[in-house]
């Protein structure tokens, strides 16, 4: 007996609509995405810094170790201004940039206290490798910033003087009104780049360092919670140059302080951003 016509185009259909069932172990793809980012309310960085305080006080030698780094690298900067001046505030917008990679520590003791666990500085200086490989490509990212910046500045100086500035005459330069040009490109190109590598980095050592993620998508994931909280954020650099600058004029001892809060207070600004992914809580405490 011949096969009806229309219940073989029916039983083709059924096959057809089965074949997706291969694709369904793709399901989990969204988890291995970019992951949703939070709206900000533009009082949070005041709460970060809260969190942040409070976090210091609960390992405060630790943070304490921390802040001697942040120290010695101000003094490292005065040092600079003395020698070779012309690389002052490329160091300087480095140091403030640059400093959530240099408090992975800090992120690792904040979120062993958010667990429930107990800090320890040992611990802290090996955090790194909990992802070394996606750390080592964001740094290299970083690297590639800070030569574009080092070199634009450098360029800026050249077509401005014929010869490098000593340390005696930089200020002079600066205040000199027959100079405005001169401070307006400087100006300009360092707030490229440090708009750049601060949208960049402002979640993004943290998210690597708690998920299973890459350098690029960390970068990615940061520009997109730039892009959509811009007065946060905006309030939240203001508020990180601002105590920075703060705690440097007393020959940078304010860093031994606020240096490990405002690293603290950049683990909270990550968690309150990016929520929290399953893979977050599969790594175990070591």
């Amino acid at each position: 007996m011949g096969a009806d016509p229309q219940e073989i185009t029916r039983a083709a259909e059924d096959a057809g609509a089965a074949l997706p069932t291969q694709d369904t172990p793709h399901a989990a793809r969204p988890e291995r995405g970019l992951p949703d980012v939070r709206e900000l309310r533009p009082t949070d960085p005041l709460r970060w810094l809260a969190l942040g305080w409070r976090d210091f006080m609960r390992a405060p030698g630790i943070g304490l170790f921390y802040g001697a780094c942040f120290a010695s690298m101000g003094l490292t900067i005065a040092w600079t201004f003395v020698r070779s001046p012309q690389w002052t505030l490329v160091l300087c917008g480095s140091f403030l940039l640059l400093g959530p990679f240099l408090a992975i520590g800090l992120y690792d003791v904040s979120r062993r206290l958010e667990r429930g666990e107990a800090p320890s500085l040992g611990r802290s200086l090996t955090a790194w490798d909990r992802n070394f490989s996606a750390l080592v490509l964001y740094l290299g990212v970083l690297v590639v910033l800070e030569m574009l910046w080092s070199r634009s500045a450098l360029v800026v100086f050249a077509v401005s003087f014929n010869t490098m500035p000593s340390a005696h005459s930089t200020l002079d330069l600066l205040l000199n009104p027959e100079n405005i040009e001169f401070v307006m490109a400087y100006a300009a190109v360092g707030a490229v780049f440090a708009g750049l590598i601060f949208c960049t980095s402002v979640i993004s050592i943290p998210m690597i360092m708690d998920q299973d993620t890459d350098g690029i998508s960390a970068g990615i994931t940061s520009f997109r919670v730039c892009f959509l909280n811009p007065g946060t954020l905006f309030v939240w650099g203001a508020l990180l140059t601002l105590l920075v600058v703060l705690a440097m004029l007393p020959w940078f001892m304010g860093l031994l302080v606020v240096g490990p809060v405002l690293g603290h207070a950049s683990w909270h600004a990550y968690r309150a951003a990016v929520p929290a992914r399953p893979q977050a809580t599969e790594h175990p405490a070591r």
